[in-house]
């Protein structure tokens, strides 16, 4: 079982930054793609940027050019980083980092606990 921990949200004003980490352990063999999506209250969960076992990225529309993602894989974690730059209001959400592969021969999402971003106008 894969265990994720993210750290890095907070308060920032309109046009601020702010780096949102993600680590995980355990089974981190399993893994292949790791990326980080949002849920505004009352929206659905989306993807906001996804990085492949091979350095691949994928950005949603809305942050391409403000937002970058990056991975660390290490002895015995993966980390994924998101640099995020000229946030707007409407990147206010609650931030959840996920670990996706292969366990056992079944497909697995791995899901952190969450991270409340405000960004006030």
């Amino acid at each position: 079982q894969v265990h994720l921990v993210e750290s890095g949200g907070g308060l920032v004003q309109d046009g601020g930054s702010l780096r949102l980490s993600c680590t995980a352990s355990d089974s981190i063999f399993s893994i292949n793609a790791m990326g980080w999506y949002r849920q505004a209250p009352g929206k659905q969960r989306d993807m906001v940027a996804v990085i492949s076992s091979r350095g691949i990225s994928n950005y949603a529309d809305s942050v391409k050019g403000r937002f970058t993602i990056s991975r660390d894989n290490a002895k015995n974690t993966v980390s994924v980083y998101l640099q995020m730059n000229s946030l707007k209001p409407e990147d206010t959400a609650v931030y959840y980092c996920n670990a996706a592969g292969r366990l056992g021969g079944a497909a697995f999402d791995a899901w952190g606990q969450g991270l409340q971003i405000t960004v006030s106008s």
